[in-house]
């Protein structure tokens, strides 16, 4: 093929992939509190509906129980995991008072902006700070990012909203987040939209997980259809083509239900409905986690996610192709032994490691290639005699995907 032809090839595809990318649109939302076990008692007509047969998976928050990413099981924390898709020990949001995010692990709002920055956010929720702290809407932090549409901070608003002892008022609140959001997915159709919805959290608190929670969860799936319909109508109107995902932060504790923040099962398992195409074996098989919705929003909105952070990401897509699943590192003997589940059995695998982690402040890693292995044999291993230290970042890099593990001395 001529040198001339082969240019106006290549950029005829990729005009086409940018211009299919920009009609592209996803929503996500998170109901607050509801464990995996009340969802699957639950009607949901509208969720069902949405999701269709095979568009349910029970999924988990928490990070690895025991282990350097084991993540509290608390609201921000989980809405933070699927913001950046990393655990904590990464974006650093420890509990609701949300101190001190690392803004060094970027939000799937910022990767959308660095790839088309001619896209909008919209952004519906009880709460400011989901905005302004967690997506750092307008922040210096996350070169002033800024959210186009946003409905939020009703809580402080008692004059629309006026307070009670029962929080029907946070109830009613969700009823408007829901309005307000179902009018700028189908008036302004925002190219991201993340809405939040707190009322099942409130009602777990006060009531645990009973009658009480199963009348807030159907009346959560009255709401979720006003914005599907929403979706629906911009589809029928725009031709647009729509990823909707709705999940949990976390679970609950015990039978009763009322608290939560620990490592029970029942505080790590939640789930999620989605109307996404192509869903693979790992989202039906292995109970994703809340830090793989990020990967897998980038891959319908077809993002390319630069290298440096995409090595830091803790999730894989379930709507897409993917190499390997659930890395495995140890150190012994000077050696470090890997092992992994192949999913691409015909790759190979790159295997890289630093022994520094300046991404958590701003930098570049240094990843040296530790040699190349083929995917099936599932098991690698390296001497580490020439690199001494107490800290080794690990990536496995296939065709499709990459995975990470640390290995931390003390």
């Amino acid at each position: 093929m001529p040198l001339y032809t082969w240019i106006l090839v290549t950029a005829f595809s990729l005009l086409t992939v940018n211009v299919h990318a920009q009609h592209r649109k996803v929503v996500f939302i998170i109901a607050d509190g509801i464990p995996a076990d009340i969802i699957e008692e639950s009607a949901l007509p509208a969720l069902k509906r949405m999701a269709g047969t095979a568009g349910y998976a029970r999924a988990h928050v928490g990070g690895e129980k025991g282990s350097y990413s084991q993540t509290p099981t608390i609201s921000a924390v989980g809405y933070n995991s699927l913001l950046t898709g990393t655990w904590v020990n990464k974006h650093n949001v420890w509990d609701n008072n949300i101190k001190d995010p690392n803004y060094h692990y970027p939000t799937i709002f910022w990767y959308l902006k660095q790839a088309r920055p001619e896209s909008t956010l919209g952004v519906f929720s009880t709460w400011t700070p989901n905005r302004t702290l967690l997506v750092g809407d307008s922040l210096k932090q996350t070169g002033f990012l800024k959210v186009d549409f946003a409905a939020d901070g009703f809580e402080l608003d008692t004059l629309h909203f006026p307070h009670d002892k029962q929080d029907i008022y946070i109830h009613q609140i969700d009823e408007w987040v829901a309005e307000r959001a179902a009018f700028y997915i189908e008036h302004k159709a925002p190219d991201l939209s993340w809405v939040y919805l707190q009322y099942t959290d409130d009602i777990g608190h006060q009531y645990g997980t009973g009658q009480e929670m199963k009348k807030a969860v159907a009346a959560l799936d009255k709401q979720l259809s006003k914005i599907f319909q929403a979706v629906e109508a911009r589809k029928k109107l725009a031709g647009e083509e729509w990823l909707v995902l709705v999940t949990t932060d976390h679970g609950r504790a015990g039978t009763e239900g009322k608290n939560h923040g620990g490592q029970s099962d029942r505080e790590r398992n939640t789930w999620i409905f989605t109307n996404a195409k192509n869903l693979n074996g790992y989202f039906y098989h292995n109970q994703p986690g809340i830090v793989d919705i990020l990967p897998s929003i980038a891959s319908f909105l077809q993002i390319q996610i630069p290298r440096k952070y995409l090595f830091e990401l803790d999730g894989v897509p379930f709507n897409s192709d993917i190499s390997i699943i659930h890395p495995e590192a140890r150190l012994s003997n000077d050696s470090i032994y890997l092992s992994w589940v192949p999913i691409e059995k015909s790759g190979i695998l790159k295997v890289w490691m630093a022994t520094t982690n300046k991404c958590q402040t701003g930098g570049d890693d240094n990843y040296a290639l530790m040699g190349e292995v083929p995917s099936e044999k599932a098991s690698f291993q390296f001497s580490v005699k020439d690199f001494p230290s107490s800290f080794y970042k690990l990536v496995l890099e296939g065709n499709h995907n990459s995975v990470n593990r640390w290995i931390i001395l003390k």
